[in-house]
């Protein structure tokens, strides 16, 4: 097992040792690093591409986001009252009386000068008038009329209420990281530098099939034995919610010729094969014959449920200068398929198309009902995540849990994460959640 762990497809096919969740996770990381600088040794300057802002969402900053100007351009008023030259403020009570000369609105600025003892009307973003360093907010004010206004000296401090130029970037410092994942407050943040295209990682080509004999396509009768396959909708919504580009080999008979012949071809059009099916101990033999030909794999017993059975590996390039193509066996079950793209394969995708953020961030939430979890393996129950009477975040199960119950998916907008040493969960005790929006 460590062999597997360190140089996962060098090492012997495994079927009986039971892999803890972290220890996948990290043999998978180590692989991708490995084809990641063979795949900068071979220096692929396709790799990178510019395209226009708007069609940059959920793709991966290539490099880093230098800001062109500085942010703000000029000093400006945070929010709607009046400026002014903080030499008339004081630690004093006392109320003072100011003249009110004009108003400087956002995009118009005021071209006169402020005296001393009087102040300037000013919206939010409207550029400092010469002289004025500090701005009243309105409602800390009085006023008879529009020219005049009244304040204590003590309301504010000197320079409060003004956005200083460069206060939230200064030129040439970088606005935005490379390896981003680029969301849409990133594109409204490059907008308002005024730039219009990103330097963004090529999509990763992803080739994904099912594998099976009782497998249907949608819109063929079935006949005794025989299920439409839905894993390869789940898979291509999870892809597509990472903006990849999807290659669809349908689905593959169990036979070695029809196998050998779909990996190839993934291995000739794809960074990255995805097939669901023939990976439990039953089922491996052809899967086996065929990656000890084309490449090299591991089969796994992995600590979790749902999705113990699972494949990785990579498949070896087709061309010399080609880039190796990673692999991914998942379990036929519906909702294992979910899991373990969720757990292992997402991450992956992410790590191998350049981003820096790969790991899906967690919350907690008080369980509504007792759990059932035996120690020894991780586990992800779905559930719906809501909020009891008292405003904390609570947490329910949608019912059963079998790995072949989709619906448990679609009801669902969440997963309980029971860790590998946890054992039952009691009513009302904290666990571990990961929304499915922007996942799943």
């Amino acid at each position: 097992m460590t062999d597997l762990i360190k140089h996962s497809p060098n090492s012997p096919i495994l079927l009986t040792a039971s892999l803890h969740v972290d220890e996948a996770r990290k043999a998978i990381s180590n692989l991708v690093n490995e084809i990641l600088q063979e795949s900068c040794k071979l220096n692929h300057a396709s790799d990178i591409e510019s395209i226009p802002l708007d069609q940059a969402i959920n793709r991966i900053l290539a490099e880093d986001l230098l800001s062109p100007i500085d942010v703000p351009a000029a000093d400006n008023s945070a929010m709607d009252g009046f400026a002014l030259n903080g030499d008339c403020l004081s630690e004093s009570e006392n109320i003072m009386t100011l003249k009110v000369v004009g108003t400087a609105y956002a995009g118009k600025p005021y071209e006169g000068k402020i005296a001393q003892g009087e102040c300037l009307k000013i919206m939010t973003g409207a550029l400092m008038p010469h002289g004025c360093d500090t701005v009243i907010p309105q409602e800390l004010t009085k006023s008879a009329d529009d020219s005049i206004v009244s304040l204590k000296q003590n309301q504010v401090k000197r320079g409060e209420n003004r956005r200083l130029r460069g206060e939230d970037l200064t030129r040439d410092k970088a606005a935005i990281t490379a390896g981003r994942l680029l969301r849409p407050s990133d594109l409204g943040l490059a907008a308002s530098l005024g730039i219009a295209k990103l330097q963004v990682r090529r999509k990763l080509k992803v080739a994904i099939l099912s594998s099976g004999d009782e497998l249907r396509p949608l819109g063929q009768a079935l006949d005794a034995g025989s299920i439409y396959d839905s894993n390869r909708y789940s898979l291509t919504g999870l892809l597509n919610r990472l903006n990849l580009e999807i290659i669809d080999c349908g689905i593959v008979r169990d036979d070695p010729a029809s196998l050998k012949a779909a990996f190839l071809e993934a291995a000739s059009k794809a960074d990255v094969l995805i097939s669901s099916g023939g990976v439990s101990v039953g089922e491996v033999d052809f899967t086996k014959q065929i990656m000890q030909e084309l490449g090299d794999v591991g089969f796994w017993k992995i600590a979790m449920r749902p999705g113990r059975p699972m494949a990785f590996g990579m498949l070896k390039p087709a061309q010399p200068s080609g880039r190796k193509t990673l692999f991914f066996g998942l379990p036929g079950n519906p909702v294992a398929v979910m899991v373990t793209f969720y757990q292992f394969v997402r991450s992956a995708l992410l790590q191998l198309n350049g981003a820096n953020q790969t790991e899906p961030p967690l919350t907690q939430a008080i369980s509504e009902v007792a759990i059932r979890k035996k120690p020894g393996r991780t586990e992800f129950q779905r559930a719906i995540l809501g909020r009891g009477i008292d405003g904390k975040p609570t947490v329910k199960l949608t019912g059963s849990q079998g790995a072949g119950i989709l619906r448990s998916m679609s009801e669902a907008n969440c997963f309980v994460i029971l860790p590998h040493d946890q054992g039952n969960v009691a009513e009302g005790e904290w666990v571990d959640v990961a929304l499915f929006d922007g996942l799943l």
